[in-house]
């Protein structure tokens, strides 16, 4: 699992297209084991990181829930204290 990819579902605001994008990089770097592309694998890794991030837009507008929406603030805090109480 890649610990850089957050979650983007169920969040207000809803995900923004930097973080779609962001996320599907982040994606895309861990499965090629490239942080940034050769020049002969870079049109490869673009287009792979364009196709990622339309296939996550399509699940993030298609995914339904009767969970109350996230607080990214509440969430970030809450991800802040799991680190504090793991690293001290």
């Amino acid at each position: 699992m890649c610990r850089n990819i957050k979650t983007l579902f169920n969040f207000e605001p809803p995900a923004t297209e930097d973080e779609i994008h962001a996320s599907a990089l982040q994606f895309v770097r861990k499965l090629s084991g490239f942080n940034a592309p050769s020049k002969a694998n870079e049109e490869a890794f673009n287009r792979a990181v364009a196709e990622v991030s339309g296939s996550a837009r399509k699940l993030l507008t298609s995914l339904h829930t009767h969970a109350p929406a996230r607080d990214r603030e509440v969430e970030a805090e809450k991800a802040r204290e799991r680190s504090r109480a793991r690293f001290g």
